[in-house]
């Protein structure tokens, strides 16, 4: 997963963004998952991985904005699209173990 170093990611641990993630829509933990994957991506380049219609996507980037949870950067080849990249979460796993 390539991150953006840019120091923005807000003060909130990746335990308390992992709680927020579980109550979204089965559409933005998808798009996040792919974003995992292969961040940082344009939104088309979202699209096409998670097999989404524009509109769903979309609405699935703005959720996770919106929760923080991902970062969005200018596309220098075309300023007029972004690139997104996921904040890192905890695992399921550590939360039920430091729980």
């Amino acid at each position: 997963m390539i991150a953006f170093a840019t120091g923005s990611e807000p003060d909130t641990t990746p335990e308390q963004r992992l709680e927020r993630l579980v109550d979204l829509p089965p559409s933005s933990k998808l798009v996040f998952k792919v974003l995992e994957e292969d961040a940082p991506l344009t939104q088309r380049q979202i699209r096409e991985r998670a097999l989404l219609p524009a509109r769903t996507a979309r609405d699935a980037l703005t959720k996770l904005k919106d929760e923080g949870l991902v970062e969005e950067r200018l596309y220098v080849p075309d300023a007029r699209k972004r690139l997104y990249a996921p904040l890192s979460v905890a695992e399921p796993d550590e939360v039920e173990m430091a729980g």
